[in-house]
């Protein structure tokens, strides 16, 4: 089996890695990763081509639309590029991310080849749209909601939900949910797991004793969030009475130059403080760590959830989709909400100080984070051709 998988992701990180984790779990299908993002370093298993879009992404606000090129000349090389490689492939599914709940700014290369599929062309494979938890909130919600419907039901044959809906069921943040004629399945969370023995074996090759204690601070992909990395290196150590503890930091491959420079040159006064770009062994970091200070993104938090670690978000201010998250693990007694205030140096040295002195792992409380299997296992299903 053949699945073209695209996922355009223009700010952070999160609809990358999410759709990097399902991707993985596909084989032994091989599976063609289409995305259009900023780059981003990632191994990629044999089964999966990567196929990469001119960039395109989006400014802080996501009010305009960023090329490195000239816009117009970048979008129709994209659109060129998208059916050529559905033509080439002739996919048995076509899984298209967040769309069209999101990413309308990308209709211009979407919509022309979803229009083909329904008219036959590229062999007609299932077409299935892959959503996260929670929805942002609209302008004009009727309008929106209209649309997403519209396009749903003419465009595709089903909806992947990447949530557990004991938790986030899709009609908290999309009301019409009941006029969706198009199967819709629940995967649970996507997340992947730490690698057995992570804990142990990461921390011996950090040089940490059993006593010895690890924080780990980050912000994602780094476009936002860098207030939080700061005040984590002024709050340092934490106020620990003990053996100063090692703070590791990342920053995200978007954080721009000056910021993390000044964030190297400020770690130089401690020791046991270091920053990076990127870990590719993240999730057995978090593994390893005893406290653990992010956003509240749906990868970092998944993330959070399987390592057991004990943690504290910050939820990013501009929508509601982070601070809905938070604030309902948080009533799970899952993590700590961290509010503007609390990135105060004193304020965030005593949350995170009292956290080190009870960091064992928390209980997951029921939630389901099966989802990159889930998600796999229905991609490759044949429930959307009968339905």
């Amino acid at each position: 089996m053949t699945i073209v998988f695209y996922c355009q992701h223009v700010l952070g990180l999160g609809h990358y890695m999410r759709s990097l984790a399902i991707v993985r779990a596909l084989a032994p299908h091989r599976v063609v990763f289409v995305t259009g993002g900023p780059d981003v370093p990632a191994d990629l298993p044999a089964h999966v081509v990567h196929e990469r879009l001119p960039v395109l992404a989006m400014d802080e606000e996501f009010s305009a639309m960023l090329a490195e090129d000239d816009l117009e000349a970048v979008k129709n090389a994209r659109a060129a590029r998208l059916a050529e490689i559905l033509e080439r492939e002739r996919p048995d599914v076509f899984v298209v991310e967040l769309y069209p709940f999101g990413r309308r700014a990308f209709e211009f290369e979407l919509v022309p080849v979803l229009t083909a599929i329904r008219g036959g062309a590229y062999g007609r494979p299932v077409v299935l749209s892959s959503l996260r938890d929670i929805l942002v909130e609209k302008a004009d919600p009727e309008k929106f909601q209209s649309r997403v419907i519209g396009r749903l039901n003419t465009l595709f044959d089903g909806l992947l939900v990447h949530s557990d809906p004991a938790l986030f069921p899709l009609d908290e943040t999309f009301p019409r949910i009941n006029e969706i004629t198009v199967p819709v399945a629940y995967t649970g969370f996507v997340t992947e797991r730490p690698s057995p023995g992570a804990r142990e074996r990461l921390r011996r090759d950090l040089g940490l004793g059993p006593d010895d204690k690890l924080v780990v601070a980050s912000a994602g992909g780094g476009k936002v969030g860098s207030e939080l990395l700061f005040a984590a290196q002024q709050a340092y150590p934490f106020q620990w009475t003990g053996k100063p503890p090692r703070l590791e930091i990342f920053s995200g491959p978007f954080l721009d130059e000056h910021a993390f420079s000044r964030l190297r040159a400020d770690s130089c006064a401690h020791e046991n403080v270091f920053v990076s770009r990127f870990a590719g062994n993240f999730l057995d970091m978090l593994a390893a760590a005893d406290v653990s200070l992010s956003l509240a993104g749906y990868n970092t938090t998944m993330n959070v959830l399987a390592s057991g670690v004990k943690a504290l978000v910050w939820p990013f201010a501009q929508n509601r989709e982070q601070s809905m998250r938070a604030v309902r693990l948080s009533e799970r007694g899952a993590l700590g909400v961290l509010s503007p205030e609390d990135l105060d140096s004193a304020r965030l040295a005593g949350l995170v100080g009292r956290l080190l002195q009870n960091a064992s792992p928390i209980p997951l409380g029921g939630v389901s984070l099966d989802g990159v299997q889930e998600s796999a296992r229905l991609i490759v299903s044949n429930i959307w051709r009968n339905s």
